[in-house]
């Protein structure tokens, strides 16, 4: 039977999807990208915020329309979304032939083989029966993947569900996350994204102390790797030790995402971030001086209960002030089950968003500014594809994460013989808002 897996959500997600893809090929099925053209159909949610749990239940009901028409016999649901609510998605969703959650994805195989024979299936085991190592089938562009060296959160931040969802922080193994990063180079990948909840707290669980240093080096001791890119790191995380590595690993791309919330100090109190607005100016500062050239990308949250004119109006002076080279700014959405969603002073949703679209605003200024100054640098690029349509080839420079942040486009046709994954050298030339225009002038 041909089965497809509609990822939604994170990159930590998208691992996830990979790892119940390469149970689903080893069990016999035939793996397609197109749900039309599948016997069966998994989506993996997200349910993190609220404009993820609505694309989620769109996507579940678009796959409901393929069932009823005839063109897909079996809809599976798992993911956030259904460990999240569980029985209620069974309920309200009739047309989802199972219901699993993040603990059943290992069994996907034997969910598959009961619901085929008639059974609808609706269990939920432990989360902490997901494993954190396992094969995968990479979904993402052949050169590039993710590697999840953590699973759930234990940071308790006020507005957060994650912790309810994904259960508390659990580190991969040193050894295990060695072999699926040599695993994966082997198999082609040059480029990998060092993801977790919180990057930067890997291996205290395992051992009491933070190990991120010392597995970056040990990744960049595999030969076929080229890029190594860090992701998600809680600002009151980055060491000393953490800097130094980055600065002198020449593996490691000059790049750093580090979600901050806010800068105001009563909102971060209430959001029970451990950081404040000195302390970060002063990481931000040290990350320049110590690893010059780098990109900083950072997350923000605008409307959180409390947050007044003052403590909105300081995050934009902060904003502009330290000058990220890449931003998400979300309105914050009340979850159910976490402290924040019964804090009193609740921001009207209109006006979150506003915030959220005011501060936008205010970063595309600043990355336009910031990428007009790369015009007429040259940097290693690597080649995603071609667009037939408008007639470039595209790419990313080290400073862009894939699926995050904005393209390199060089003008040429197919007969230049790129190919994917190949990397250039290429002087940047223009700027279209947040892309880039360049020209190859090396190998």
């Amino acid at each position: 039977m041909k089965v497809s897996i509609v990822s939604l959500g994170c990159s930590k997600n998208l691992v996830d999807s990979e790892r119940m893809l390469y149970l689903l090929r080893a069990g016999g099925y035939t793996l397609t990208a197109d749900p039309a053209d599948a016997d069966i159909a998994v989506v993996n949610t997200c349910g993190f915020i609220q404009p993820a749990k609505e694309e989620a239940i769109d996507e579940i009901l678009q796959l409901a329309q393929l069932k009823e028409s005839g063109q897909l016999r079996w809809l599976v649901v798992t993911g956030c979304l259904a460990e999240r609510y569980k029985e209620q998605v069974a309920e309200q969703f009739p047309e989802a032939d199972a219901v699993i959650g993040i603990g059943d994805q290992k069994n996907i195989c034997a969910v598959l083989d009961r619901l085929t024979g008639g059974e609808r299936v609706t269990q939920f085991a432990p989360k902490c029966d997901m494993p954190l190592t396992g094969g995968r089938v990479l979904a993402t562009l052949p050169f590039f993947a993710n590697l999840k060296i953590a699973e759930g959160c234990s940071n308790g931040c006020s507005y957060c569900a994650i912790p309810a969802i994904r259960g508390k922080f659990r580190s991969v193994p040193f050894d295990e996350v060695l072999a699926e990063a040599k695993s994966l180079a082997d198999a082609g990948v040059t480029e990998l994204a060092v993801i977790a909840q919180d990057t930067a707290r890997y291996g205290e669980d395992l051992c009491g102390r933070q190990m991120l240093p010392e597995l970056l080096t040990a990744l960049c001791g595999i030969e076929k790797l080229r890029w190594i890119r860090v992701l998600y790191c809680y600002p009151e995380r980055i060491s000393d030790e953490l800097i130094a590595v980055m600065a002198r690993e020449k593996k490691i791309v000059k790049y750093l995402d580090i979600p901050i919330q806010h800068c105001n100090a009563d909102v971060l109190k209430a959001m029970r971030r451990k950081c404040d607005a000195d302390s970060m100016r002063a990481l931000f500062a040290k990350l320049r001086t110590e690893i010059p050239g780098i990109t900083l990308r950072t997350t923000l949250l605008t409307g959180f209960p409390g947050e007044t004119e003052e403590a909105f109006t300081e995050l934009c002076e902060f904003v502009q002030e330290i000058g990220f080279d890449r931003l998400g700014c979300f309105a914050y959405s009340e979850e159910e089950g976490t402290p924040a969603a019964k804090m009193p002073d609740q921001i009207d949703p209109e006006l979150r968003q506003h915030r959220a679209a005011v501060i936008m605003e205010q970063q595309a200024q600043i990355a336009f500014r910031l990428n007009e100054q790369r015009v007429g640098t040259v940097c290693e690029a690597v080649i995603e594809g071609y667009d037939a349509v408008q007639g470039f080839w595209y790419g990313r420079t080290a400073a862009e994460a894939p699926d995050i942040d904005g393209m390199l486009r060089i003008a040429g046709t197919p007969e230049d013989g790129y190919a994917c994954g190949q990397y250039l050298n290429v002087r940047i030339t223009d700027t279209d808002d947040y892309d880039l225009i360049g020209e190859v002038i090396g190998l």
